[in-house]
């Protein structure tokens, strides 16, 4: 804050009088602005376009050395977990070096072929008979419109 000036004494009459005339003291009240005034608009940064590096793929790290051998046979490697052996049986593996010649993509599209040849069948015979499931009145029409095979 800025110190008021100290105002002077009036000088003493002496038979005329003299105007005091007073200098406007500065305040430091807030003016009454305009809405835009004090809301500047903040400079827009520019935007950096990012640059794609094609970079090759890293190697995976090695998790460490294997604590099993290929051999060890999965039965006694899963002897707790009944539907992994039911699925080793189905693919026909019967040690570790043989399972890990598939991914797990290829697992399930071998065990999930059956399945989708089963409900296939299923859609054809409900729909010689004029019959679908839910949802699938489209598929009896266009088999009843190409024929039996």
């Amino acid at each position: 804050m800025a110190k008021k000036a100290a105002r002077k004494p009036a000088p003493k009459s002496r038979g005329k009088t003299t105007k005091v005339v007073k200098k406007p003291v500065r305040t430091t009240a807030a003016r009454p602005r305009p809405k835009s005034a004090g809301k500047a608009a903040k400079p827009v940064k520019p935007v950096k376009k990012k640059v794609v590096v094609s970079r090759k793929p890293a190697a995976p790290e090695p998790i460490g050395r294997p604590l099993i051998t290929a051999e060890e046979k999965l039965y006694l490697l899963f002897k707790e977990d009944y539907h992994a052996r039911q699925i080793f049986e189905f693919l026909r593996v019967n040690t570790v070096g043989e399972l890990e010649q598939y991914s797990a993509e290829q697992i399930i599209r071998i065990l999930s072929a059956p399945v989708r040849n089963t409900v296939e069948r299923i859609r054809a015979r409900l729909a010689q008979n004029k019959r679908y499931l839910r949802n699938d009145d489209t598929f009896a029409r266009e088999f009843l419109m190409r024929g039996p095979d």
